[in-house]
């Protein structure tokens, strides 16, 4: 299943919707992915990871939203969420997130396993979806509080004894501004996009967003069981808020250095990044 090849042209077309919404500009979202995947590895505590946090808060504030960095440190390494916030102040709210670092070490890849990887699609793409969508998002029509949020430290489990979802479980611990439910976009860039219901997600929120989905005919999302997941939407789900991952866990180059930006297509982030809006106007925007 090729992305939105089919429907390429309702996926790149420009325009806005009746609440002033611009469309979701899949090309631009790609330049998102190249810059990061130019910076190099986004390994924690690397120059290529501080670059890159501090272009997404700048991206941010470019785009409008108000901004917070959550610091805290794992391991001896210095760690940051990055937080833009949008919309009527209040608890609450919505959240979409990506995590923005990469794995240091290629271990699934045959030949070069103690290589970084270069984390086109594992990383960049969900960020690159999360800043298109700041740029787009009418802040003035928020009915409620939306926040974005990039975290760190997903992706190095099982190396040197880190363990997974660092960032998003201390941004649940640090308790500063839950959500009523969340949103986790991860390796969506993939050229043969599919996206089915990851198992660890609240059953009821992805049924709305598969539904936006399957309503906007964006056919990489597969109203199908899918496998379980551990991923950022899981200390949200822990916590008792509803949480989504949206990811393509059949990605042939997980954590290989073939992670390249060959690899991601617009057309996918575009089915991605236009559902998302679609929901996001059906559930968070004024008409």
């Amino acid at each position: 299943m090729l992305g939105c090849a089919v429907l390429l042209s309702s996926c790149t077309a420009v325009g806005t919707t009746p609440n002033g919404a611009a469309d979701f500009d899949a090309e631009r979202a790609l330049a998102d992915v190249a810059t990061q995947v130019a910076l190099g590895p986004r390994i924690p505590g690397s120059e290529a990871h501080r670059q890159t946090g501090d272009w997404i808060l700048g991206q941010l504030q470019t785009a409008g939203w108000e901004t917070q960095v959550q610091e805290f440190a794992f391991g001896g390494v210095r760690l940051r969420n990055l937080i833009g916030r949008a919309g009527p102040g209040g608890p609450g709210g919505l959240l979409l997130g990506a995590h923005y670092d990469t794995r240091p070490y290629a271990d699934r890849d045959a030949v070069s396993p103690l290589a970084p990887v270069p984390g086109a699609n594992d990383g960049a793409s969900g960020v690159a979806v999360l800043l298109e969508l700041a740029r787009v998002i009418p802040q003035e029509h928020l009915r409620e509080p939306v926040q974005l949020v990039f975290f760190d430290g997903e992706d190095s489990g099982r190396i040197d004894g880190w363990p997974w979802i660092v960032g998003s479980t201390e941004f649940i611990a640090q308790g500063q501004s839950p959500p009523d439910r969340a949103v986790i976009v991860d390796m969506v860039g993939d050229a043969d996009l599919q996206l089915y219901l990851e198992a660890n997600s609240n059953p009821n929120l992805a049924a709305e967003i598969w539904a936006v989905a399957e309503q906007a005919g964006m056919t990489a999302f597969i109203a199908e069981p899918g496998r379980k997941i551990l991923d950022d939407h899981v200390p949200f789900v822990d916590a008792g808020i509803p949480a989504v991952d949206i990811i393509d866990i059949d990605y042939p180059y997980w954590h290989t250095t073939q992670d390249t930006l060959d690899k991601v297509s617009a057309a996918s982030l575009a089915q991605v990044g236009k559902t998302l809006l679609a929901w996001l106007e059906q559930v968070a925007l004024e008409p």
